[in-house]
Formats: structure tokens, sequence, C-alpha cells
């Protein structure tokens, strides 16, 4: 069954008349025009962009966190008014540090993941090639 997407763009294809030219600029019968090559498009976002994930490392955990303990901080300010300064920091010391090892794990499933695929799609190319 097709998407939503795809049943708008056959509907759009057959209300509207298209022309096609060729590269000197004459007009081509539909029978005569050659076919488009079918783009790759799927959930692989991250090797279509070119970005990887990375093993993980504890340095690039910390430096995640130094960027997220001001927001974190600014969060629990605006959400715990009736605390002053110091339960304000003691409480966003404690998310930073259920932050940090929550983080690293995260960083550990998606290299994990990544490394699976990877073996599958060369397990892959192995058999059809």
């Amino acid at each position: 069954m097709a998407t939503r997407k795809q049943r708008k763009r056959r509907a759009k294809e057959q209300r509207h008349e298209y022309v096609w030219e060729d590269e000197q600029g004459n007009e081509l019968e539909p029978d005569d025009v050659p076919a488009r090559k079918a783009t790759t498009r799927g959930p692989r976002r991250a090797a279509a962009t070119g970005r990887q994930p990375q093993p993980p490392s504890w340095s690039r955990t910390l430096k995640r966190a130094l960027v997220f303990a001001p927001i974190m901080l600014v969060t629990v300010m605006l959400l715990s008014s009736n605390l002053g300064l110091p339960g304000q920091i003691a409480q966003t010391a404690l998310l930073v540090a259920i932050f940090i090892p929550f983080s690293y794990f995260l960083d550990g499933v998606f290299w994990r993941s990544y490394q699976k695929r990877v073996a599958r799609e060369q397990a892959g190319r192995r058999r059809s090639g």
C-alpha cells in the first residue's frame, strides 16, 4: 500500500501535463523519457550524511555534561523557585551525576547498534558479491 506522500505525488503527476526536454531543448515524448535512477532513502540517515557514531568515551561524555549542566541549572531554577540557590545547585549536581553515566551508556548502545548494522551489511555484500 502506498504511503500518503506517494499517493499525493501520483495524484499530482496525473493532474499536470509535463513536458520533457533533452539537452538541446527538443521536446520528448513521454515514452522516450529516460527513467530516473532510484535514490536510496531509508533509516540510515547517519550513513547518508557521512556522520558515523564513534565509540563511547568518558571525555566526550564529560564535555557533553559541561554543555548541558548550565541548561539543567536554568531549568531547575525556573521549576524550583522555592528552593534557595544552594538547593538548586545541589539538585543540578544530582541531575548531572545521573546524566553522565546514562549518556555514556547511550553512547555505547548507539555504537554497538552501529557495529551490528555494519557487520550485517558487510555479510550481505559478501553473500551477494
